[in-house]
């Protein structure tokens, strides 16, 4: 009997069928390198203050670098420990209201970090069904039966925690949804999870600096700042201009992270520079009150120029502008469309858009020069399909 041979290319042509059925639905993927002096106008970034490149920012990297050199060298349990991620992890803390505050490398690790530390055996966890992708994530690789619930929803979150009485819970959701750009009734999702003997787990990555006294956040602008049933995490990576995530909370979770939190034990610190630079960030967004007032004035401004163009704009709470799209492949070309003419802007399609609705995702950025932001706004109108 003649047997042929395992053909050690067949998995590759499969991952090239696929990448073909991807490519016809409008979902391929392309990276577009940009060399530092990239003249575009970034609309797209989620640098929502200007401060990546702040000269403050930008100096205490430098001298961090200088002192440090360029990377952490180990995990934060055995070497990547440094004084520039203690002051930032203290400033932080103090800024959110919260115990203590515990600096990761990703706002993705710091998700599925937290959720794994707040899930048992017998934990239920309530997931908006409009959350991040690493919150969805995390759900998953927690191992904990998970509900998804109706988009921004207190009394489908209040009628699962009761279908399921007695047991731990977590309820999980964005402050500002990193999609449509709305925010979350944090208030009423809070009475509701006290209520019924539940966390609140918050992800504040596109609302801190943007919201909240200070810019700290969502949950404090509701109030929650420092609840011992609320536990947050976040992004150094947008409005504070760096790379990283954050988990804050009360002071009993910090050593059960540092115990048992696989995202943070084996994973290697952060760079001191990026910490360094982080911190300094974060000092001129607690001060950032007019960044804030200029951020809030140009998301009213582009709602009105796009819809006065008959376009449909979601209502922003915060620094994301979500204008639909009538499909997938014209969410790219219109992205394409408005490079070519020099601004950026980002293209949202399934599966990163939780309704199946493709959108261009315009994100403010304060550090773009009005006049700037202005006529990209009339490029966008422009290239509309």
């Amino acid at each position: 009997m003649d047997v042929r041979p395992p053909d050690p290319h067949a998995w590759l042509r499969t991952l090239d069928r696929r990448a073909q059925l991807r490519g016809r639905a409008g979902l391929a993927r392309t990276l577009r390198p940009r060399p530092p002096a990239d003249d575009a106008v970034d609309l797209a970034g989620n640098d929502y203050l200007g401060l990546a490149r702040h000269p403050d920012v930008v100096a205490a990297a430098h001298a961090a670098l200088d002192g440090y050199g360029l990377g952490a060298t180990g995990s934060r349990i055995i070497r990547g420990s440094t004084d520039a991620h203690a002051g930032l992890e203290d400033a932080l803390a103090d800024w959110l209201g919260a115990d203590f505050a515990l600096a990761y490398s990703s706002g993705y690790l710091a998700n599925l970090g937290a959720i794994r530390a707040l899930s048992g055996p017998r934990t239920l966890l309530v997931n908006d069904s409009h959350n991040h992708a690493s919150i969805h994530d995390g759900c998953r690789l927690a191992g904990a039966e998970t509900v998804t619930v109706g988009h921004a929803d207190p009394a489908a979150v209040d009628a699962a925690l009761a279908a399921h009485s007695g047991r731990p819970a977590v309820v999980v959701t964005e402050s500002i949804f990193s999609v449509a750009g709305d925010l979350a009734p944090l208030a009423r999702l809070h009475e509701v999870t006290r209520a019924r003997g539940a966390l609140l787990l918050v992800d504040e990555a596109h609302a801190l600096g943007v919201i909240g006294p200070a810019g700290a956040g969502g949950a404090a602008a509701a109030g929650l700042g420092g609840a011992p049933d609320v536990v947050l995490t976040g992004t150094l990576s947008k409005a504070l201009g760096g790379a990283g995530g954050v988990i804050a909370g009360p002071a009993a979770l910090r050593q059960h992270l540092l115990d048992t939190g696989r995202t943070f034990v084996y994973d290697t610190a952060p760079p001191p520079a990026v910490a360094a630079g982080v911190r300094a960030a974060l000092a001129r967004t607690v001060a950032g009150d007019d960044l804030r007032a200029e951020l809030r004035r140009r998301a009213a401004l582009a709602v009105t120029v796009l819809r006065a163009a008959g376009l449909t704009v979601a209502e922003p709470d915060g620094g994301v502008v979500a204008v639909h799209a009538p499909g997938a492949d014209e969410a790219i070309a219109w992205a394409l469309a408005c490079l070519d003419k020099g601004v950026a802007v980002g293209a949202f399609r399934p599966p990163s858009t939780p309704d199946h609705a493709s959108r261009l995702r315009i994100t403010i950025n304060v550090g773009v020069p009005a006049e700037d932001f202005r006529a990209a706004l009339d490029t966008i109108v422009a290239a509309a399909p």
